[in-house]
């Protein structure tokens, strides 16, 4: 997934303002204690990524 696509899909699930914030503020467990960013600055994939939010914030299955 790029990169492109993985902001695009957290814009439309949190809304455009949200995203950005949520993804800096965020603390995830499953993301080895890290947030969104800095997962991705870490080198995670953002497929992987995309993967846990929509499993930690329950993303409906159309929009995974």
């Amino acid at each position: 997934m790029r990169l492109t696509v993985f902001w695009q899909r957290m814009a439309d699930h949190f809304g455009s303002g949200y995203a950005d914030t949520f993804a800096r503020d965020h603390v995830m467990t499953e993301l080895g204690g890290l947030t969104v960013h800095g997962a991705l600055d870490a080198g995670w994939a953002a497929k992987d990524v995309w993967s846990v939010v929509c499993t930690v914030m329950n993303v409906p299955g159309e929009k995974r």
